[in-house]
């Protein structure tokens, strides 16, 4: 059985973040990785996002990421020349995408200024990485650090609680044999 655990994090009284595993079911938790994987942050992304206009944000390996863009025909930003900026994808473009960099971590955003640009929250991308959603993410829906390798995603926003995440992720996994569950803190 593969398990959705979602989590309130502590990362400080300023920072609020939720923590969700993708794991197979059992002693060890290990992260469940591949095709699977990619199907369930795939859906995960968007719907989190809700109305608002997302993105993800590569700060390491760029010409990787470039390159495969180029291959795929996927349209992207270069923000700063540290950092490229992929808009929101349809559900198979975005999960092989997924699939593909499933071994880097990269950044996802949602909200207004992912239209408008954030040259400022950009720039420090490739410096920082994701840890530049510490200070930045308060001007969004939300901002995630995408660790799958690890089957991880840390979410930070003022309007999504680990409550509200575990709403969002039913609604979009059904149909895929997962369960989705509240952690215990």
């Amino acid at each position: 059985m593969i398990l959705f655990e979602v989590e309130p994090l502590d990362l400080g009284a300023d920072v609020r973040a939720v923590g969700i595993e993708l794991f197979e079911a059992g002693e060890d938790r290990e992260p469940v990785r591949g095709e699977v994987a990619a199907k369930v942050w795939s859906r995960i992304i968007p719907a989190l996002a809700g109305r608002e206009s997302w993105a993800l944000d590569f700060f390491s390996r760029l010409d990787r990421v470039r390159a495969y863009c180029k291959s795929q025909a996927i349209s992207y930003r270069d923000a700063a020349n540290r950092c490229v900026v992929i808009h929101a994808l349809e559900p198979a473009t975005l999960e092989s995408l997924i699939t593909r960099f499933e071994s880097e971590t990269f950044g996802a955003r949602a909200g207004a200024l992912v239209t408008e640009g954030d040259a400022a929250l950009e720039s420090e991308l490739a410096g920082r990485g994701a840890d530049v959603y510490q200070r930045g993410f308060l001007n969004y829906h939300f901002c995630a650090s995408c660790d799958f390798e690890d089957g991880s995603l840390v979410v930070l926003s003022k309007q999504l609680s680990a409550s509200e995440i575990v709403r969002i992720a039913r609604r979009a996994l059904d149909g895929l044999d997962i369960e989705v569950r509240l952690g215990s803190s």
